[in-house]
């Protein structure tokens, strides 16, 4: 496999350096901001994992095509899916977009490309055989473009200049999704709480058997395959006034809402933000699971950070209060932000349906993961074993089985698995 695979990325090398060159440096204004980060977390099980990357190049050797990477993985039930995504996971994504593109070419592919290579990571994890699971919220900032793909209850909040609050995740958990209770269930699942004695329920709705919160993560091979690895993603390009991106695992979101832990840092630096959001999340909940912040200030050239204001104070019955108020007025302001011109809104998808995600390749035009190229895993395919995304796709406007992209065997298994249509074939050691 691995001969094939260089000859795909040969094929995809054959743009000049120098050309590449000369066309980011066309595309891009070479006024971008500047990215200034930190992290903060207190631990309660040790199963919170995150990535800080900021010396990635879109073009190797050239400093104009760089951009960064932010993540946090909270696993479950272990460690072992967390670790294996932090590790894995971003070379899946770069993978499955094909080499040579401009900068406004390689931003389009993106959002595909993260969910191949969240859909690879959590299939290669299984393999293992190991019962671990984990979210992921995967952050990308090139530039004014920020972009999120996520699985789980792990957040992603944009706190813009002008001080409006949006979300720039979706949070997967069955409780409070009824689209994902429909269709775990739709595919084979069960969903209900914890039965006691007398068959009194408690807790949050699990899906069972395996007893999972969630309907989205990597990993979770007791659980079944109608908990999928395909993400929802989100991409924004930023006004020149800039933002700043807060990551957090579900132990800051459990305690504060959007707009709390917003408020609560700004006018600080990025690393005393991030261990402030964690200060407050302590304070209104105490230390009750694995608790971890990323701040991300993409800021003007030439800029300073915001001015300080000392963060509000507030009581436990005040931060009961504003925070069911915030949840309402959250909302409001994310719809209103690409009216105003503070964010622009480039992408926003999904759909837990591969065929949809993919999208559509036209056998006569340019492939954009090559004609016989897996979509998800990028091994080489002869011209009779691809499979269509599309064949037998009940879920898929497509009438044309033989239109790409195209998927191994293995991975329309994979797929086929994930919309019920057959156990996953991958036993549980």
């Amino acid at each position: 496999m691995g001969s094939r695979e260089e000859r795909h990325r040969l094929n995809h090398d054959l743009v000049p350096l120098a050309a590449l060159i000369s066309r980011e440096l066309r595309n891009e204004k070479m006024e971008k901001p500047t990215v200034r980060y930190g992290c903060a977390a207190q631990s309660k099980k040790g199963e919170d994992y995150f990535l800080m990357k900021t010396d990635c190049q879109r073009v190797q050797g050239n400093p104009s095509s760089s951009f960064s990477v932010f993540a946090i993985f909270d696993g479950h039930n272990g460690t072992a899916a967390a670790v294996f995504s932090k590790d894995h996971l971003l070379n899946h994504v770069l993978s499955a977009i094909p080499h040579g593109l401009g900068r406004d070419e390689w931003l389009h592919a993106l959002p595909r490309a993260l969910v191949a290579g969240f859909v690879k990571t959590d299939k290669e994890f299984q393999r293992k055989g190991q019962t671990s699971g984990t979210t992921a919220t995967f952050v990308i900032v090139d530039g004014w473009t920020v972009t999120v793909a996520c699985v789980g209850d792990s957040r992603c909040i944009l706190d813009t200049q002008g001080g409006a609050v949006s979300e720039l995740t979706v949070d997967h958990r069955l409780e409070e999704n009824a689209e994902e209770r429909e269709r775990v269930t739709a595919s084979g699942g069960e969903v209900g709480r914890l039965s006691i004695f007398a068959g009194t329920e408690v807790g949050p709705l699990r899906c069972w058997p395996g007893g999972l919160c969630l309907s989205r993560s990597i990993g979770d091979m007791d659980v079944g395959e109608f908990i999928v690895p395909i993400p929802y993603v989100k991409q924004v390009k930023l006004s020149t006034a800039g933002g700043r991106l807060i990551i957090a695992s579900d132990g800051i979101w459990d305690a504060l809402s959007s707009d709390m832990a917003a408020k609560s840092c700004r006018g600080l630096p990025a690393e005393l933000a991030a261990r402030q959001v964690v200060k407050e999340a302590l304070r209104t909940r105490g230390l009750k699971d694995d608790t971890t912040c990323i701040v991300v200030d993409i800021i003007p050239p030439d800029s300073t950070i915001r001015p300080a204001t000392p963060p509000k104070k507030y009581n436990k019955l005040q931060s009961l209060f504003f925070r069911r108020k915030s949840q309402k007025s959250t909302a409001k302001l994310s719809k209103k932000l690409s009216a105003i011109g503070i964010v622009e809104e480039l992408f926003e998808e999904g759909s837990a349906m591969l065929a949809e995600r993919l999208g559509n390749e036209d056998s006569n035009g340019p492939s954009m993961s090559g004609f016989f190229i897996c979509a998800v895993c990028q091994v080489d395919l002869a011209a009779s074993e691809g499979i269509s995304v599309h064949a037998g796709s009940i879920f898929s406007t497509s009438s044309k089985p033989w239109q790409g992209p195209f998927l191994c065997a293995d991975c329309r298994d994979k797929k086929d698995a994930m919309e019920g249509k057959r156990p996953s074939g991958v036993k549980v050691a």
